[in-house]
């Protein structure tokens, strides 16, 4: 069984969308009918989330932690538990590709840091989409890591400790603790997945934060 872990902090405007496209990667064909199980993590919910879960042929767990490591982490202990051999992580403002999982599970490889895309950056200045374009390695041999892209075998997360509490950049330190004992790591662009560039983003420190903190600049003067 594949297990996707999901959390979501009062993602009511997105998290539809994003379980659409999870069900659909569920059911590749590339997949050959293997079960997959979707766990959204919901933290600390004050909107319609969980009532949009509900909508859905998925597990939900409610936590009041306010902490996306936990969250994930609590994810991945239920789905580890219930027999998932392949754990696959994405976030509540993303949307996965129908092929993703089947992507990440060619790569043969302990653990897959996958790249993000941009959905809509009509919230930001035009210098912002080109900085994007200029500065982000979409392509293999990356070294980007985002939880919202990022799929790992149950044995080499057990190995290397899991998620840990974090309410930032959870996923790099589980990468670190996975090249520290050795694991094998794919830094591909081939699964593909788009994220939320909004202003309003849940995550201090995260995708969102850097996005906003170019969006504070000011735009760079044309060249003579």
């Amino acid at each position: 069984m594949i297990g996707i872990v999901i959390p979501a902090h009062n993602e009511e405007d997105l998290l539809d969308d994003c379980l659409i496209a999870a069900r659909a990667a569920a059911t590749h064909a590339a997949l050959l009918a293997e079960p997959v199980r979707i766990m959204v993590v919901l933290d600390a919910c004050t909107d319609r989330s969980a009532a949009i879960a509900a909508g859905h042929p998925v597990e939900t767990a409610q936590l009041a932690v306010r902490n996306v490591g936990h969250a994930r982490a609590h994810g991945a202990s239920h789905l580890l538990a219930a027999g998932a051999r392949w754990l696959a992580f994405t976030d509540a403002d993303t949307l996965v590709a129908p092929d993703w999982l089947a992507a990440q599970l060619a790569l043969k490889a302990d653990a897959v840091c996958g790249t993000v895309g941009v959905l809509d950056w009509r919230e930001h200045p035009e210098h912002v989409q080109r900085r994007f374009g200029s500065e982000y390695c979409d392509r293999d041999g990356h070294a980007h890591i985002h939880g919202a892209n990022f799929g790992i075998s149950a044995a080499a997360y057990r190995r290397c400790g899991g998620f840990k509490p974090l309410a930032c950049h959870e996923d790099v330190a589980l990468v670190r603790a996975l090249q520290a004992v050795g694991a094998s790591i794919a830094w591909s662009a081939t699964p593909r997945v788009s994220t939320s560039a909004r202003l309003a983003s849940k995550t201090r420190g995260g995708f969102g934060d850097t996005l906003r903190s170019w969006t504070q600049l000011a735009a760079p003067l044309p060249l003579a």
